[in-house]
């Protein structure tokens, strides 16, 4: 458990089926590792929705983009860890 200083943002939209999934997958590897985690509806603000909107969910470690779509469990835990 290493993660505790790290923070994932998940940047979703309403009635997006994919950041039902992602959501769990976030919190799952937050609480395995300690992270913080946050999720941020794209469609709050123009300039996010217009980077980030297309790609949704997107989740950041740390503010850098970690990968969008579909969250590989295994993947976000060794980039908390």
């Amino acid at each position: 458990m290493n993660g505790g200083g790290r923070h994932v943002t998940l940047l979703t939209r309403e009635g997006c089926h994919l950041c039902e999934q992602a959501r769990r997958t976030v919190r799952e590897a937050a609480a395995a590792t300690g992270a913080g985690w946050s999720e941020t509806d794209v469609d709050t603000d123009p300039e996010t929705r217009a980077e980030y909107g297309d790609r949704v969910p997107v989740v950041l470690v740390d503010g850098v983009e970690h990968g969008h779509f579909r969250v590989d469990l295994d993947a976000l835990l060794a980039a908390l860890r």
